[in-house]
């Protein structure tokens, strides 16, 4: 055979065989499975039509009077408005005031559902908590439906920043105090071609105080290069969301959509002439797999999350875990072959139905898996991270890029 008909049979047979349907997953609504940018909300249509097409549902902080742009590119954001961003939380107005200055941007505001709440403070350190837990009532008081947002330390910064030695605390008065429906914070670990421990150690701590408080968590990570942080990768953006996902959840935030004109910040999805980076494509690829997981996700309780073979501190080894008994992890044509590294997140649905998902903690290798269930007579149905749809096990499905996950629902054979 030719090289001209080779041609003409593999464009023949590539459709069949591997469709391209162009899809898009619906998003998923943001009190849901938030994907936000963090950062300020731009105004401009276009910019904010190319977010919502990101696979983003959260604009980040906006202006009010920006809200209806917002809300025309399908988007929600956090109000960041000038008047609560004065108010000190630590020497507070009074009582009267702060309900004079509210009820004002409560006029504003209150019946737009691109409003999705507003942005109060970034890593506040502990003795600005009862303020800010107080603003947010009078808040909650004019305007019941929206919600309150701070943003937490990650839990290795200093007792004399954070203002307190007990993080757990610290998280704890998001809820008690603020009020605040979700747990937000951000943990940047990526540095020289690895994801440091500190990444999943945040994880163990967020997930455990989002279980005893019942409130879901939203994990801002990195999105862009700077200081010496590494630069963003389809890798980088499969291990933050995909750990993110593995341990329970419900919202991923990036830092930032848009490139800050200072330092050495570079590579995020927009640059600081407003132009799309490589990365904007990384940031839609991942976004729609988490748009595609999120409907089947939202309906899991976290049950677990298992380490092999290296267990950072306050994890749990693979031993530890229900469903899976070991997980074999090889490649091809490495001299000398990688040994895997990953992490299992174990689920279960309301009707007890068992779910995992793995991810790949390696940033830089592909494995070939199997899987060894701890109960005999069981098989695997994959989700797929394009469709959302449910699908048998097989073919070339067992292997993960670098950093991915897949997950997986454990039926009877």
């Amino acid at each position: 055979m030719n090289v001209r008909h080779s041609i003409l049979l593999l464009a023949l047979l590539v459709p069949a065989a591997w469709p391209q349907t162009g899809r898009h997953p619906k998003p998923a609504a943001p009190r849901e499975f938030a994907v936000m940018a963090w950062g300020s909300s731009p105004a401009d249509p276009d910019q904010l039509r190319g977010m919502r097409e990101a696979g983003l549902n959260i604009s980040g902080f906006c202006r009010a009077q920006d809200l209806e742009q917002v809300r025309a590119a399908g988007l929600t954001c956090f109000v960041r408005d000038p008047v609560i961003q004065r108010v000190d939380p630590l020497h507070l107005p009074s009582d009267d005031q702060m309900r004079i200055d509210v009820a004002e941007l409560s006029k504003r505001i209150a019946g737009n559902p691109a409003a999705l709440g507003f942005y109060l403070r970034d890593e506040p350190d502990a003795p600005m908590m009862p303020g800010l837990g107080k603003l947010a009532t009078t808040l909650h008081e004019a305007m019941p439906d929206k919600w309150p947002y701070v943003n937490l330390f990650p839990y290795r910064v200093s007792p004399k920043t954070l203002g307190t030695s007990d993080y757990d605390a610290y998280v704890r008065t998001l809820v008690k105090i603020v009020g605040q429906p979700f747990l937000s914070y951000d943990n940047y670990s990526l540095v020289n071609g690895e994801m440091l421990d500190y990444f999943y150690v945040n994880l163990e701590i967020i997930r455990r105080l989002s279980i005893e408080t019942a409130t879901p968590f939203w994990n801002c990570v990195l999105a862009n290069a700077h200081f010496n942080y590494m630069e963003p990768s389809d890798a980088t953006f499969n291990l933050q969301a995909y750990s993110t996902m593995a341990y329970g959840g419900r919202g991923i935030q990036y830092f930032t959509y848009f490139a800050p004109e200072i330092g050495n910040y570079r590579l995020a999805a927009i640059d600081q002439f407003g132009n799309r980076t490589a990365t904007w494509d990384m940031l839609r690829r991942i976004n729609n797999q988490i748009h595609a997981l999120a409907p089947t996700l939202m309906r899991l309780r976290s049950t677990g999350v298992y380490h092999y073979p290296d267990v950072p501190e306050q994890a749990q080894p693979l031993t530890q875990g229900l469903l899976v008994e070991a997980v074999e992890m090889t490649q091809r044509y490495v001299r000398p072959p990688v040994a895997g590294r990953f992490l299992v997140g174990e689920f279960e649905d309301q009707e007890r139905r068992p779910y995992f998902m793995i991810v790949n903690k390696d940033l830089k290798n592909s494995f070939q898996f199997k899987v060894r269930l701890k109960q005999e007579g069981r098989k695997l149905i994959r989700v797929s991270p394009y469709s959302g749809n449910e699908e048998p096990f097989g073919r070339e499905m067992d292997w993960l890029a670098p950093g991915a996950g897949i997950l997986f629902r454990v039926a009877p054979l």
